[in-house]
């Protein structure tokens, strides 16, 4: 299985679909979601999916209701106005990476196996992780791996980096995990380790400035009632979501009329987030840390 998409249900029940709707599946993978979603929609009905990866397009399959569009979510708002559709009732987003790119030896995404330092969910992109080791400065390298992954000792480990590629190019996963465990204690490595890969994939895929632009696009091509829902993984892209939900912005502030009304595009359905039940915990490892967060286009302002 390319992708095992995680709270499958949950997420696709959250949208409310519509028969006639209209729907974007804005990261497709493995079509899980996009399958489901097209279950729901009559002949009228319209599902737009979105994938950067150009392996994950090898999982399209034929439908009249379907859309496919090589490339990125950030372009979400080209892409409606391109089709000429207007609003959409529904956008589904489950973030970070999948089960597929974790799982490729070739793809260099998890530190499990011994493949290149790659990192690319747009394999066309110039810029890998394999660049950024060997170009970036030992501050740049430092801020990569506080900013996003709240990586204890980022410094050290940045300093360990520059010495080790002036004797010899850094290419390599197991090159890199070798740099870490030299520097961390053996009961710190793993989640060590999470973090440095999970640091290097998001400067690589430029992912909190794609999301960004992503969930602002969303508000202007959401009808209104429309609904907005999104997986996330880990805390920096869980933060972001939640405070454009609540606000509207990045900084999660609500601004207010002069009448004291909250000014705001969304109503945040999901008060308290939605996480996977036990058993799918159990029986798919992404699962764990998933965060579901569901929120409706306000209607003409109100």
């Amino acid at each position: 299985m390319y992708h095992n998409p995680v709270m499958l249900n949950e997420s696709v029940e959250a949208l409310e679909i519509i028969a006639d709707g209209v729907y974007v599946d804005a990261t497709f993978g493995g079509g899980g979601h996009s399958k489901e979603i097209l279950k729901k929609i009559s002949k009228n009905g319209k599902l737009i999916a979105i994938d950067q990866d150009e392996e994950a397009l090898k999982n399209a399959f034929v439908s009249e209701k379907l859309k496919l569009i090589h490339g990125n979510f950030r372009y979400l708002k080209n892409y409606i106005e391109y089709l000429n559709i207007g609003k959409v009732n529904g956008i589904l987003a489950d973030l970070g990476v999948s089960s597929h790119h974790l799982d490729t030896e070739a793809r260099g995404f998890s530190y499990r196996f011994s493949g290149n330092l790659d990192m690319r969910m747009n394999q066309k992109a110039e810029k890998d992780a394999i660049s950024i080791i060997n170009t970036y400065t030992e501050t740049d390298l430092c801020n990569i791996f506080w900013k996003f992954g709240e990586l204890q000792g980022a410094r050290k480990l940045a300093k360990s980096i520059i010495e080790n590629r002036e004797n010899s190019k850094i290419e390599t996963v197991d090159e890199l995990v070798n740099i870490v465990n030299a520097i961390y204690p053996e009961h710190r490595r793993n989640k060590t380790l999470s973090q440095v890969f999970q640091s290097l994939r998001i400067e690589v895929n430029d992912e909190l400035k794609a999301l960004e632009e992503f969930l602002m696009a969303s508000i202007d091509v959401l009808a209104d009632g429309g609904i907005l829902v999104v997986i996330s993984y880990h805390s920096l892209e869980d933060r972001m979501v939640k405070r454009i939900m609540k606000s509207g912005n990045l900084q999660g502030v609500v601004e207010k009329d002069m009448y004291g009304t909250p000014i705001t595009p969304f109503k945040v359905i999901s008060r308290k987030v939605v996480i996977p039940k036990e058993e799918e915990i159990r029986e798919n490892s992404r699962a764990k840390a998933a965060k579901l967060r569901i929120a409706q286009r306000i209607r003409n302002g109100n």
